[in-house]
């Protein structure tokens, strides 16, 4: 039931932003990451997955607001969800290769945005950028799901980066960056709870 209430709440919240119904994204936002926290707690979910769910929920709820001290504690929320989420990946084994491309997606995203953003943005803008491109690096620990997650996440606050630096935009960016982003969590979710279900049943075996 709260799989479906979350699917539920995406749905209300992605239809109401290519609507243009922002009373319908205020009503919807809030209730996506505590569905999810919830749904994952009852499979059993490491505790730092469902603090990584709450504090992206913090970062949902400040970036309602359009004013820049909302949207750097928005990005201080995610970036404390980004530091559980590299808690929980720990330090299994990743591929070098992919460790290589994040890096030069991180440092030519950063270049290109640098000069269009606002002053005061750019050194937190690029700190928030290393945090969240280890993550997703990092994700890939946990399998291709939570991998593709990772992925996702780096795409969607990028997309806000260039909405904040003023680049052109997709038509409805904020349903892009809302799709993006319900779907990068719900891979991440759905990979640590599988991870932490195969550990469970290697130590039940042994």
């Amino acid at each position: 039931m709260l799989l479906a209430a979350f699917a539920a709440a995406s749905a209300a919240d992605l239809v109401s932003l290519l609507a243009g119904w922002h009373p319908g994204h205020l009503i919807a936002k809030p209730l996506l990451m505590p569905l999810l926290a919830g749904y994952v707690l009852t499979l059993g979910a490491p505790r730092l997955l469902v603090a990584a769910l709450l504090f992206g929920w913090g970062g949902d709820l400040a970036l309602l607001s359009g004013a820049e001290p909302a949207f750097l504690i928005g990005m201080g929320s995610f970036a404390a969800g980004h530091v559980c989420y590299l808690a929980l990946f720990g330090r299994r084994r990743t591929s070098p290769a992919l460790g290589g491309a994040y890096a030069v997606a991180l440092v030519g995203t950063v270049a290109l945005l640098w000069g269009d953003l606002p002053a005061g943005l750019r050194i937190p803008v690029a700190g928030y950028s290393l945090l969240l491109a280890s993550m997703a690096y990092r994700s890939s620990a946990f399998g291709r799901t939570a991998g593709a997650g990772g992925a996702l996440f780096l795409l969607s606050d990028t997309l806000i980066a260039t909405g904040v630096a003023e680049w052109p935009q997709l038509p409805r960016p904020d349903f892009w960056i809302m799709a993006t982003y319900l779907a990068a969590q719900y891979l991440l979710a759905l990979g640590a709870v599988r991870r932490e279900q195969a550990y469970r049943s290697e130590v039940i075996q042994d």
